[in-house]
């Protein structure tokens, strides 16, 4: 059952290839006949360092199973976007992508919609316990049986997630009524409307004329994002708030992974690990050197004091118990509070 049902994946990936391309990348080798291809889709550009970390996954991958299951790698958002990929997965589709818990909110796995709230990590230490702990691992497995998504490995850093304005910020003050762009997302809308901030959800590509135009104040997203759409040109103060440590996770859909045999799946699985410990290398040097280049580029750039972070985290806990979050299981805080600081 399980062979039959991985031909019929195989043929849906040949499919896929055929209707798609192939992406923007062109090291894959030609895979044997009866390989099995999994195509990785993400919106990051050729050299970010998730696409450095992708391509580490794919030649991981070739190696460890002698050429019989390879990746294939969509950049810049050429295999869909990231909802679009989900929902192939949940049909069947041999294909991958990155995601977090805004997203397994969105599909019904209210709890895990947690770890994108505001300030909830103070350090990336604290973001890795909760990611591989009890608690994470009882969630990944409702994940997979009620949205038949399947998370191969939680260690990748997309990035400390800051804040890119046009005025400085320096005390809790300077959020009242600050416009800020964030993504179409009801949890990252109301993490800023707790600090008073005026969250204006829009897509990343209008971002940079609306800043221009003064039609917002500010931006936030990881040191490369920000960098990359080149808002330091028009967005002069830069916040290192980190009010967001944004884990991600790479993902299949259950029926996939149920397909793939126990060797098949440990390969997949431990090489994702290893390519998200590489990735991880390869984001903090790649932030280290983007600081510098916002100083180049004339930002100021400030560390929130001890005040302000204190400040910052108080205003941020009204967000735990908001109405909006009624789904979310009892006491979800101090659950996964304990969870990251026992495991």
């Amino acid at each position: 059952m399980k062979h039959s049902f991985a031909s019929l994946l195989l043929a849906a990936a040949t499919s896929i290839f055929a209707l798609v391309g192939c992406g923007e990348n062109d090291s894959t080798p030609t895979p044997e006949a009866d390989a099995l291809v999994l195509h990785v889709g993400y919106e990051n550009a050729v050299g970010e360092p998730f696409d450095q970390g992708c391509r580490k996954w794919q030649e991981l991958v070739n190696k460890r199973s002698n050429g019989k299951m390879q990746l294939k790698l969509y950049p810049l958002s050429t295999l869909g976007s990231k909802s679009e990929i989900m929902d192939r997965m949940v049909a069947g589709e041999p294909v991958s992508t990155l995601t977090d818990g805004a997203f397994f909110y969105d599909r019904g796995i209210y709890d895990m919609g947690i770890v994108f709230g505001p300030f909830l990590f103070s350090n990336w230490e604290e973001a890795n316990r909760l990611h591989h702990s009890a608690w994470y691992k009882d969630q990944a497995q409702k994940l997979e049986k009620q949205a038949h998504l399947k998370i191969v490995a939680a260690n990748w850093r997309y990035g400390a997630r800051h804040t890119l304005s046009t005025q400085p910020i320096t005390q809790l003050e300077d959020f009242q009524g600050l416009r800020v762009r964030v993504p179409t997302n009801i949890i990252q809308i109301k993490g800023f409307e707790v600090l008073g901030a005026k969250p204006v959800p829009m897509p990343l590509d209008e971002v940079y004329n609306a800043l221009k135009k003064g039609e917002i104040d500010a931006v936030e997203n990881p040191l490369a994002v920000l960098y990359n759409g080149k808002f330091q040109e028009v967005a002069k103060y830069l916040l290192l708030d980190g009010h967001v440590h944004n884990v991600t996770n790479l993902v299949v859909g259950e029926a996939f992974w149920n397909s793939l045999t126990k060797e098949q799946q440990e390969i997949l699985q431990s090489t994702c690990e290893e390519a998200g410990n590489y990735q991880n290398e390869m984001l903090s040097k790649a932030e280290d050197e983007l600081l510098k280049q916002f100083e180049a580029a004339g930002v100021t750039i400030t560390f929130p004091d001890e005040l302000l972070r204190i400040q910052l985290k108080a205003a941020s806990l009204k967000f735990y118990t908001l109405p909006e979050f009624s789904k979310w299981s009892p006491n979800l805080y101090e659950t996964v509070n304990k969870a990251m600081h026992s495991e």
